[in-house]
Formats: structure tokens, C-alpha cells, sequence
């Protein structure tokens, strides 16, 4: 009965209608979480809108129960999973008393149940994976990006503090004037009061720290993202290849095999009826070979 129990909701949870149900209450669960920001939207459908997020809410729970069902005796494999875990953290978010000091927090929830779209569509999986994965790498690259900062927010101390106070006035202030350069906001500005100190120096400075951390670091970003997603994509590819030598396929080994036997036996083993019954052909007597060479010797000429 457990067998079949945990079939069953492993059945139902893989299907397809279950599946875009599940997505469409994800949906759903957005939407109105965007309008819980209207106060006039709250005073006017109120009660609406508070039925609607507790179907919603419902239909997480059963889905919850479903997936740990449909582990049968070890319901603990459900938790295996990281995006089940974050599915039942943001569910038990959802389910904490609205009127209490966790009221901020189960807003919170509430907002975080749209990303669970991200749990129920595999290429968004694969996108935030490979984000997860290369942050190792990131951090070397960022690592770089600071000493870069910390050494031209120096340089630009001391060649331009004295005629831009505002943007290179101190270290704080030469940091923050080199975040706004490489995200190039208004930098002709931050160059033009620069430049009155001077204008071969500023243009010396901005341009080489433009092109080293707009163009060379962003670069160097995007390529470590494009090859975590490429080792991910290579490693759900040797994921769903069935490898040999699994359960399966050494239960259907062994299947054939005693298919095979019992033919074996079947075609080996026959009734006394199916036997004709023969009599033993008498086999002619063979002489000695003491009788042999007797008669040899006798045909011999005297």
C-alpha cells in the first residue's frame, strides 16, 4: 500500500497539467503580491485578495505533501534537493501568523514566492547555477577590481585633490567618483573638473581606467559566466545519459538471462511420451586381436 501510495503521488507530481498548475499559482502568488502595495486595491477587494493568497498557499502545501510522499519510506530525500528546501522555507514564511512580530517577514515570503519560478523551470536552474558557480572564480576577478580601485582612487588623490575637492578631495570621495566612472554616469563631468588640474593627466587617468575596468573587467566577468554555464550544461548532459551498469539496466540483464534459462530447460527437457521408443541395434561382434593374427598366419603358404 505504501508502494503504490508513493507511485502514485510520484506519478501525479511528474505531470505535465500538475506541473503548469503549479506554475500558474506561482503566477497568481506574484500578482498579488504586487497589489498588496496598493492600500486602495487592500480597502477595495480586501477579502478577495485574502481568499485568493490562501488558495495559493493551499495549493504550495499540497504540492509540498505530494513531493514528500512521493519519497515513500524515506520521506527525507525530499530535503536532497536545494530547491526543495528553499520551496518549504518559503512555504513555512508563508504559513506564519500574519498579525505578529513576523508580519515583515511573511511579507517577505510572500514576495519571495515568484522565485520559485526558478525552481520549476529547469533553464532558469541552469542560469542561477551557473551564477552560484562562478562566484569563485568572481571573487579573484573582484579581488582585482579592488586593487585597481584602491590604487587609481590613490592616484587621483594626489593629482587632482587639490582642484576637485568634491570628486577627489579624499580617498571616500575618490572611491565613489571611480564607481560612477565605471558604471560611466555622467564621467564627461567628472572629467571636465578633473581635467583643470590637468587635462593630459585626466585624460590619461580616465581613459586607461575606463577601458582596464568598463571594458576589460566586464569582459572578464561575462567570460566566467558563459564558461559556468557551459560546465553546466556539459554536466547535465552526463546527468540524464544513463550510464552502464545502473539498477536498471542490471535487473533487465538478469530478466533476459533467466528468460533465456528457462527456454534452455524447456527445450532440453522432454516428456517420455514425446520419446519414440527404439529397439538397440545390435552391434556386430569384433574380434580379438589375438583372432585376427590366428587367421593371418594361417593364410600364409606353407
Amino acid at each position: 500500500m505504501p508502494n503504490r501510495l508513493s507511485e502514485f503521488c510520484n506519478t501525479l507530481v511528474h505531470a505535465p497539467w500538475f506541473h503548469r498548475g503549479v506554475m500558474a499559482a506561482i503566477l497568481l502568488a506574484g500578482v498579488l503580491a504586487g497589489i498588496e502595495t496598493d492600500p486602495s486595491m487592500i480597502a477595495a477587494h480586501g477579502p478577495l485578495l485574502g481568499a485568493l493568497d490562501r488558495v495559493v498557499l493551499g495549493i504550495f502545501i499540497v504540492e509540498a505533501v505530494l513531493k514528500i510522499a512521493a519519497q515513500g519510506r524515506q520521506p527525507w530525500r525530499y530535503f536532497q534537493d536545494g530547491w526543495n528546501v528553499f520551496d518549504f522555507l518559503v512555504l513555512v514564511l508563508c504559513l506564519l501568523p500574519m498579525n505578529s512580530a513576523f508580519a515583515m517577514v511573511l511579507r517577505l515570503g510572500r514576495a519571495l514566492r515568484l522565485l520559485r519560478l526558478v525552481s520549476a523551470l529547469p533553464k532558469l536552474q541552469l542560469l542561477v547555477g551557473a551564477l552560484i558557480k562562478s562566484f569563485s572564480s568572481m571573487g579573484y576577478v573582484g579581488l582585482l577590481l579592488g586593487l585597481m580601485l584602491y590604487m587609481y582612487a590613490i592616484t587621483g588623490v594626489h593629482l587632482f585633490g587639490a582642484h576637485a575637492k568634491e570628486h577627489f578631495g579624499s580617498l571616500s570621495a575618490a572611491f565613489l567618483t571611480l564607481f560612477q566612472t565605471i558604471t560611466l554616469d555622467d564621467w564627461r563631468n567628472l572629467y571636465s573638473s578633473a581635467s583643470a588640474a590637468s587635462p593630459v593627466a585626466a585624460a590619461v587617468y580616465f581613459i586607461s581606467f575606463i577601458l582596464l575596468g568598463t571594458m576589460i573587467m566586464l569582459n572578464l566577468f561575462i567570460g566566467i559566466i558563459m564558461n559556468s554555464m557551459s560546465e553546466m550544461h556539459q554536466e547535465l548532459a552526463e546527468s540524464t545519459i544513463t550510464p552502464p551498469g545502473t539498477p536498471a539496466d542490471l535487473d533487465h540483464e538478469l530478466a533476459e538471462l533467466s528468460r533465456r534459462i528457462q527456454q534452455l530447460r524447456s527445450s532440453l527437457t522432454t516428456t517420455p511420451s514425446d520419446t519414440p521408443c527404439t529397439k538397440p541395434t545390435p552391434q556386430p561382434a569384433t574380434r580379438s586381436h589375438h583372432d585376427s593374427a590366428s587367421s593371418e598366419a594361417a593364410n600364409w603358404p606353407a
